[in-house]
């Protein structure tokens, strides 16, 4: 994830911008950078790498200054050079920025056509010329962010410098977090409130379309739309050497929150945002030449990997086993050299599945790594490296590492398809589409569906168990909101294909038994709906998770229906585990439960 800051002070600002950095290097980055203002005078040091290379650069070359912002990058668009690197300057504007310009394309023939000539491939530039176009037309600096933030789509953190505006710094949030501190003759603000621990303890957090105003001793807040909102402040446990909450009540509540800023990232190091392209980074594994796939986990994981058997078997037309790796490694299943595996971990450490992994190592086969920890054991003795970048997940709970596992195999899939041509280059790029407006319709989600799911849940901690039913990529779903709640809340919760049911848990369902049924109007929708006609007719509870078009086709009684944006298939997996993650989180808070830490429970399971 980039890391943002930046301070509105009354002393030198670049050094302390550095160090701000430095405590958000945990969020990982390829290159660096820092503006400020002095004297009328806009100037940046940046460099490709570590904060180190933007040290040695400042002692050679300090940078004077009160007022300044700074960035690391995760390269999106373009590759990490200093080029690339944040700040971008255009015609007195700077700007630092965290996500991803869904429409830069378009905005950019714009302005491209107007004449504008571009310097980086990043999709932050046409940002940075955008600001700088109002302001040539005659708009002050507030007008031309808010002209700028009705041109732009996307899940987005901005900060902005004007040059003739010393005192002053604007940011804006669509998605990524940003936290405002409030500091003695000073403002300050930062992705993290960590990054701020040192200037100050009272933190402000914007939401999703929140546009601030910063000078030394003053904050404004106003919506997209020029209209003043209140955001209150209050007192950050952060320091530098903690994982903050934020405004988050529990580490799994701010992990879920994270997802479309870190999904953002994920997609980064797999999908070509220009092109619209999966990058064909050379691997040890060509998913073109394999004869089928084998993939092995446990837990959240190994549902993960069920959901990614979907999308090898649909896209690439490659046949796929899978199993949980506690049975993997002692079924004896017969391999072939021509095979690849699969093997997904967060931690890297999990015991079966690094058992797995040395059977089909010892069997020939070229093996994938699907990790989150570049340096693990199972990352290490792999062929290929997949990673997740997920960054720290505190909550034993996987909720955002979830999520970055299914982004990461839904594009090794569509990668697989093209390179084994079952899809042609029009539908890789039509499905890329879809996995790049998945950040912005995330966040979306969480910002839409909170209220609901947390009146939800209060009725359902009441009860004592659950059944969770879907078709297609909906089934291993509701394996993981099955598993998610009794993880967190301790509930009995069980997880069916919805064409088992009625080869058995049709017994259980009486007016006493909740059922939350899976469904997005897709290709098994109309077969899902009869299973839950089924349910009503014997008087269950159906808690129903569609999408606009499926609450409108059907018109079965309902305990509560969830409906999220109409989606393409590629995505819905990503889109739909956001309220069976919620669930389970507040039923959980109403239990009373440990969420973040739930009994018997342990992060990375490194034994048998």
């Amino acid at each position: 994830m980039c890391g943002i800051v930046g301070i509105v002070g009354r002393q030198p600002v670049a050094a302390r911008l550095v160090d701000a950095l430095r405590r958000l290097e945990y969020r990982g980055y390829d290159s660096a950078g820092v503006a400020t203002i002095h004297d009328g005078v806009m100037e940046r040091r940046r460099a490709e790498g570590k904060l180190f290379n933007l040290e040695k650069k400042l002692d050679a070359d300090p940078l004077p200054g009160t007022v300044g912002i700074a960035h690391t990058r995760w390269a999106t668009h373009g590759v990490p050079n200093e080029t690339n690197a944040h700040p971008h300057f255009v015609d007195g504007v700077a700007l630092v920025h965290n996500g991803i310009i869904e429409n830069f394309s378009e905005l950019k023939d714009e302005l491209l056509s107007e004449g504008a000539v571009f310097e980086s491939q990043t999709d932050t530039e046409v940002v940075a010329h955008l600001l700088a176009k109002y302001r040539r037309q005659g708009l002050d600096q507030r007008a031309a962010m808010l002209a700028m933030l009705n041109r732009v789509s996307g899940a987005f953190a901005l900060v902005v410098l004007f040059r003739d505006a010393p005192g002053m710094i604007l940011a804006a949030r669509s998605g990524p977090p940003l936290a405002i501190g409030h500091g003695s003759g000073e403002m300050s603000l930062g992705s993290d409130a960590i990054a701020l621990s040192p200037f100050t303890s009272e933190i402000t957090y914007l939401v999703d379309g929140d546009c601030a105003i910063l000078t030394h001793d003053s904050l404004e807040v106003i919506d997209f739309e020029g209209k003043p909102v209140t955001r209150r402040s209050q007192i950050s446990q952060a320091s530098a050497f903690m994982v903050d909450k934020g405004n988050h009540r529990h580490f799994m509540e701010k992990e879920i929150y994270e997802q479309p800023e870190i999904i953002s990232h994920a997609l980064s190091h797999y999908v070509n945002f220009a092109a619209h392209t999966i990058k064909t980074n050379g691997t040890a594994i060509d998913f073109g030449a394999v004869s089928g796939l084998a993939i092995s986990a446990c837990g959240t994981a190994y549902l993960s990997g069920l959901i990614g058997k979907y999308w090898f078997e649909r896209y690439a037309r490659l046949p796929v086993e899978i199993d949980v790796a506690s049975e993997f490694r002692y079924r004896e299943l017969p391999l072939s050299p021509s095979q690849a595996a699969l093997f997904i971990s967060q931690s890297g450490e999990t015991a079966d599945t690094l058992a797995s992994l040395r059977y089909c190592k010892d069997n020939g086969l070229k093996i994938g790594a699907v990790v989150n920890v570049q340096e693990s054991t199972i990352a290490r003795e792999a062929d290929a490296i997949f990673p997740i970048l997920a960054g720290p997940e505190i909550g034993v709970a996987s909720t955002k590492a979830f999520t970055c596992q299914l982004a990461v195999l839904a594009a090794l899939a569509i990668g697989a398809g093209r390179a084994r041509g079952t899809i042609s280059a029009g539908d890789e790029r039509a499905l890329v589409k879809h996995l790049i407006e998945m950040p912005r319709i995330m966040s979306r989600v969480l910002n839409e569906i909170q209220p609901q799911i947390e009146a939800l849940s209060r009725d359902l901690s009441r009860f004592k168990d659950v059944l969770y039913l879907g078709r297609g990529t909906s089934f291993p779903l509701a394996l993981e909101g099955a598993l998610k709640l009794k993880e967190i809340s301790y509930i009995h919760a069980e997880g069916y294909a919805a064409g088992e049911l009625k080869h058995g848990p049709i017994a259980l369902i009486d007016e006493n038994m909740p059922v939350i049924v899976i469904a997005p109007h897709d290709r098994f929708f109309e077969k899902t709906v009869s299973n839950m006609q089924e349910v009503a007719a014997r008087g269950g509870k159906i808690i129903f998770i569609t999408d606009e078009k499926g609450a409108a086709a059907s018109k079965l009684p309902t305990m509560a229906t969830i409906a999220l944006p109409n989606v393409d298939e590629i995505i819905a997996p990503m889109i739909f585990a956001l309220p069976i993650q919620l669930l389970a989180y507040h039923a959980a808070v109403f239990m009373g439960t440990d969420v973040d830490q739930p009994r018997n429970l342990a992060k990375s399971v490194t034994v048998e």
